[in-house]
């Protein structure tokens, strides 16, 4: 019996057991919806063209005793003004096309129109009394450390540049967690992937623990058939805490490392809290030269989804302000460092009410465009992005 067979056939019987139970109540159904409207200005490798983006998502965790069967299926409505034009954020799941079970697909899919549905969850668990936990199916799995940039995070990775996420996507993976202390943890994870470069599988354990105020954690295994290991620490000092993670790992012959080091802290500005982040890293997965991008684009880790950033160093910068109580801004800055060139997106958001809020910022490019050659080829990662402008409203019940 396959693993997609297994996990639907526990499903079932899953839901069999709710609907029969004399004590079992129907689960509650809870929601997400999500518009924005994009209108991009042209760039040198593009025309100008207005997306407009609609996700809703409806959830459920009906628990039966110790058994819980996590669901979440979206649907993802784009439109583009212009037939041809780039793809806009917010692909459904990640986009990052790993994944095993069939739980996605089009249902529409036109030069200007595409609609496409997931199920972005469907994980059945067991807990026995706090201490361990059994799960299989699709499921979100996280071991970042830092905020943005988390190279050592083995599952999908969060896009710091796509705002219109509020749920990391999931995974589809066989997981077993045990407490072995007030602040241990052991985690181990199979996660089989249908990749570009064919099917792989990801088999590792994680241990983490406090050790006199330090919060450290490490992993090994294989990911994607790679064989692979990773540290990470965070400690709070004078008020700030301070993240790193790092992994080293033979891909495609080679050994790679990809580490990061990170502050954040809070202040207090005019009795409001400004929150501030920076993140360094460099990444042996990715450039020190825009003429290496074609064969950066063709490798293995990228198909796969693994890059957040392209530059081999860089750094984000981000800042939140509490302007009032309901009113928030925020800017992030991403930065090549190998180019050099950054992408600024500043932004505003307003809580409407406790379930809905709005938002609205900008995607601003700033870097050589072209080769000084004229060549129809980038000169940098940030520097031929168009400039973009986007207005979102967001909305729970």
């Amino acid at each position: 019996m396959t693993f997609g067979r297994l996990v639907g056939r526990l499903a079932v019987a899953l839901s069999i057991s709710f609907s029969t139970s004399a004590s079992a109540q129907l689960p509650e159904i809870r929601g997400y919806f999500l518009s924005v409207a994009l209108p991009t200005l042209s760039g040198p490798f593009t025309n100008s063209v207005f997306s407009e983006l609609s996700r809703l998502r409806l959830m459920a965790s009906p628990t039966l005793g110790p058994v819980e069967l996590d669901v979440a299926y979206e649907n993802l409505w784009t439109y583009r003004s212009r037939s041809g034009s780039a793809p806009i954020f917010g692909a459904v799941g990640g986009g990052d096309g790993t994944d095993w079970l069939p739980l996605q697909g089009n249902v529409v899919a036109e030069s200007q129109f595409t609609w496409r549905s997931r199920l972005d969850r469907l994980k059945l668990s067991y807990s026995h009394a706090d201490r361990w936990e059994l799960s299989a199916g699709r499921q979100t799995i996280s071991w970042a450390t830092t905020l943005f940039l988390t190279p050592a995070d083995p599952f999908i990775p969060f896009d710091p540049s796509e705002p219109f996420r509020e749920y990391r996507a999931g995974v589809d993976a066989l997981r077993v967690r045990a407490s072995t202390g007030p602040f241990s943890e052991v985690d181990l994870v199979l996660r089989p992937a249908d990749t570009p470069s064919g099917n792989t599988i990801t088999a590792l354990g994680r241990a983490t623990t406090v050790v006199n105020g330090w919060e450290v954690g490490g992993w090994a295994g294989v990911i994607h058939d790679d064989i692979a290991g990773s540290l990470a620490a965070t400690v709070t000092v004078a008020g700030a805490v301070i993240r790193s993670e790092a992994v080293v790992r033979r891909s495609e012959g080679e050994t790679v490392v990809r580490f990061v080091l990170g502050v954040d802290r809070s202040f207090s500005v005019s009795r409001r809290v400004l929150y501030l982040v920076f993140e360094y890293q460099r990444d042996g997965f990715g450039y020190g030269d825009v003429a290496e991008l074609p064969q950066l684009v063709l490798s293995q880790p990228f198909q796969r989804g693994e890059l957040q950033l392209l530059g081999r160093n860089a750094v984000a910068l981000q800042s939140s302000y509490q302007a009032h109580p309901l009113v928030s801004l925020q800017l992030l800055v991403l930065t090549n460092l190998n180019d050099p060139s950054a992408l600024l997106t500043p932004a505003i958001s307003f809580s409407a009410g406790n379930e809905l809020s709005l938002r609205g910022g900008l995607f601003l490019g700033i870097g050589a465009d072209v080769t000084e050659l004229g060549l129809p080829a980038p000169a940098s990662e940030y520097g031929p992005l168009p400039t973009t402008i986007y207005i979102s409203a967001s909305a729970f019940f």
